[in-house]
């Protein structure tokens, strides 16, 4: 599968939300009001050190956005051994932690964004970080991508989607039958880093949160779209919610 979206772009959990092609070493999207706050946040991150996501080069002839290409894959179904690899749940919590440091000083005023804002605002969250959105190149995690989704809200709203996707709750995706979700929450929550990490019993109940958020957002994408499709997406999302249990 190409990165970028340019096979699938899954934005906010699987269904497709924009049309996507590669020219050369870009990537156009289809762009909205949203697109020139996202291009200053790519710009702000890599002027704050973080390389690992693509970067804005503008508007093409049609309109739609330009961004750089990353070379790799992105994780599609089935689920590719390497999301399961403790390395890349390590670096995927380490490069979340980057991620939101260097946004804490984003500027807000005048900020248009897809998706609405969550408080208590701490960082920039992308609101779709998971494995599809996630690029591996040789044997390590080497980017993140399609970052149209961000807005504003606590450290906890990222971890928690991260988590649901990366440690084996979500219905579609879940972890091998060795491993325990919650050890694998714990060990993404080492990676992040205890210091501003939230505990695992606020992840879970944000989980729970997200994943109810996330289905009324799927499905009224859905009826707004005609891909009825897209409901399927959201019913799983309902039933991952009612299983999550405290540990």
């Amino acid at each position: 599968m190409d990165n970028n979206g340019t096979t699938r772009d899954a934005a906010t959990g699987g269904g497709n939300v924009n049309a996507v092609e590669r020219v050369g070493a870009t990537v156009r999207r289809s762009a909205g009001p949203w697109t020139p706050t996202v291009h200053r946040l790519l710009d702000h991150l890599h002027n704050r050190g973080v390389t690992f996501v693509p970067r804005a080069l503008g508007m093409d002839a049609d309109d739609r956005e330009i961004l750089s290409w990353m070379e790799g894959e992105t994780a599609g179904w089935p689920i590719p051994a390497w999301v399961w690899e403790a390395g890349t749940r390590h670096r995927a919590g380490r490069m979340l932690r980057d991620l939101h440091d260097a946004s804490t000083d984003f500027p807000l005023e005048g900020a248009h964004w897809r998706m609405p804002a969550h408080h208590p605002i701490e960082v920039i969250c992308l609101n779709d970080v998971a494995p599809y959105n996630m690029v591996h190149d040789g044997d390590r995690l080497v980017g993140i991508i399609d970052v149209d989704m961000a807005s504003p809200g606590p450290r906890v709203w990222d971890l928690a989607y991260l988590a649901y996707r990366l440690c084996g709750w979500c219905e579609d995706s879940p972890a091998p039958g060795d491993r325990s979700p919650h050890v694998l929450l714990d060990d993404l929550l080492d990676a992040y880093g205890r210091d501003a990490a939230p505990p695992a019993t606020d992840v879970l109940a944000t989980m729970r949160e997200r994943l109810l958020e996330l289905a009324d957002w799927t499905h009224e994408h859905a009826r707004a779209t005609g891909a009825a499709e897209l409901d399927a997406h959201a019913q799983m999302y309902r039933r991952d919610a009612s299983r999550l249990t405290p540990r």
